[in-house]
């Protein structure tokens, strides 16, 4: 019997925790390198007064994705952490009002129904299409390596093409068929988690209003970190090593493979990596000219998923008017989305998203207070200026204040910030983006940055700028599928 495989994964985001769960399971060697402090990537947790703040992700969607992947390892969801459904399941602001989405199918069309006469039959209709998609999709189309063409030519997804709506844009669908405007933020909202205008969005993309209506909109209480915690104690359990505040500078390769990399000004060997750090930066950046798989041309030319202003607030007195989550839609869409994807600007009048998990879960902040996490969708590659993100913060705190009835900024008594050059600085995030590559057609499955290197044998790559994409799930899908993909070509 051959000795153990040694595996480096780069980062300990979801996607690198993923490679590395299932690798050591396989019984492969296994050491994770993370530059910052604690595991996590961008669903890291910061502790300031009492306060709890999760500093990425905070929508807990399809729940039986991360049921599946602790299965697979002989675990389950409840085995970490207690899940809790939202209902209502978020609060939309729109021009004339607010609008409380229901948690369950006959709910929402009851709401459909009431607004538009007719649209809950569409509605109904839709979500069957949504169901196939979801289970096509998410069960088959992005459990691929995606490293070419032929793995598609499989009779029955070759025969769900056109049910999978690839070729239509998801407005084209919506708009056809919906004509309140809040009925028709409300259905194309998921995919800005897609990092894409509606208009630009393979209607295949319904499969989030699934995830949305039918899989239900959930909480880990004690806040999203719990999902990461979990992943990290099942990563220990399996014998996964880790090494914080560990820089991966370097990967020393020769010929066909890698045979060490550099962290810390220290070289170390392993059999092989998965790079599940920013594909862009260890591409030009950890790999020697020679080794680049993709030129920079490549890369300006990607149509890259928004980056985002993020303010952490923790308020010495609770707030009214707010629910768990909440979407600020009272301004025009389409002028914000043209900041962020045709001619880059920070908004005039910004859409954003405004969470409030201390309203479910009194762990998140001290006894009688309130936990605020605010996000803007801002250009990738956008300039970052101080005075920008305060001129920012001030006309959203004020639309926020007129509708709350609240004068929040005198309630403030922590106050944290992160933006598009925090991305680059603590995730080496290309042009500070938050969410990775927009799915995009032209960005989907073999169009995406590749799993496996495509001269050095034993270099696999994980996260959102790969295939299947942004997104908490995708990501952890990417960490699964490249970790398999390893042990089919180097098996112990």
């Amino acid at each position: 019997m051959s000795s153990k495989k040694s595996v480096a994964v780069i980062g300990a985001g979801i996607s690198g925790l993923a490679s590395a769960i299932e690798l050591a399971h396989g019984a492969y060697n296994v050491t994770v390198f993370e530059k910052n402090e604690s595991f996590g990537g961008r669903g890291r947790q910061i502790e300031k007064d009492g306060f709890l703040f999760d500093m990425g992700p905070s929508w807990y969607w399809m729940p039986d994705i991360f049921e599946n992947f602790f299965n697979d390892y002989g675990k389950t969801v409840s085995d970490y952490y207690e899940l809790e459904r939202l209902d209502p399941s978020f609060r939309i602001f729109h021009r004339n009002g607010t609008l409380d989405v229901p948690a369950g199918v006959e709910s929402c069309m009851e709401v459909f129904e009431k607004r538009e006469t007719g649209s809950g039959t569409f509605l109904r209709k839709f979500l069957e299409e949504a169901k196939y998609k979801y289970e096509t999709g998410m069960r088959e189309f992005v459990r691929k390596p995606s490293l070419k063409w032929s793995e598609y030519f499989d009779l029955k997804l070759l025969k769900s093409l056109f049910r999978l709506q690839m070729f239509q844009s998801l407005q084209s669908v919506v708009y056809k068929n919906i004509q309140d405007e809040v009925l028709r933020q409300w259905l194309c909202f998921p995919v800005l988690f897609l990092g894409a205008k509606p208009s630009k969005t393979p209607a295949l993309y319904s499969l989030m209003n699934y995830a949305e209506m039918v899989l239900g909109t959930w909480y880990p209480k004690g806040g999203m970190i719990r999902l990461f915690e979990a992943m990290y104690k099942l990563a220990c359990e399996k014998g996964v090593r880790f090494e914080f505040q560990a820089n991966v500078q370097k990967l020393v390769c020769h010929d066909d493979s890698v045979e060490r990399i550099l962290v810390n000004g220290r070289e170390q060997s392993f059999d092989a990596v998965i790079a599940a750090a920013d594909y862009q930066h260890v591409d030009e950046q950890l790999l020697g000219q020679q080794y680049r798989q993709y030129p920079e041309g490549y890369w300006q030319s990607r149509v890259m998923a928004p980056s985002s202003m993020l303010f952490y607030l923790g308020l010495n007195s609770k707030i009214d008017g707010l629910l768990h989550h909440n979407l600020f839609f009272d301004t025009d869409f389409d002028r914000h989305a043209e900041t962020i994807y045709d001619n880059p600007a920070w908004p005039e009048d910004p859409l954003f998203y405004v969470c409030v998990p201390s309203i479910t879960d009194p762990e998140v902040a001290p006894e009688g207070k309130e936990n605020l996490f605010i996000l803007i969708p801002l250009a990738a590659g956008i300039s970052d200026h101080p005075e920008e993100r305060k001129k920012l913060f001030n006309k959203v705190m004020q639309r926020l204040e007129e509708h709350t009835g609240v004068k929040i900024r005198d309630q403030i008594q922590v106050s944290l910030e992160m933006g598009p050059s925090d991305f680059v600085q603590q995730y080496n995030s290309y042009k500070g983006n938050a969410y990775g590559l927009a799915n995009t057609l032209m960005q989907t499955a073999v169009l995406k940055p590749r799993l496996r290197h495509r001269r050095l044998k034993n270099l696999f790559f994980a996260g959102q700028l790969t295939h299947p994409g942004p997104g908490l799930p995708p990501s952890l899908i990417s960490g699964q599928i490249s970790a398999k993909l390893l042990k089919k070509e180097m098996p112990l």
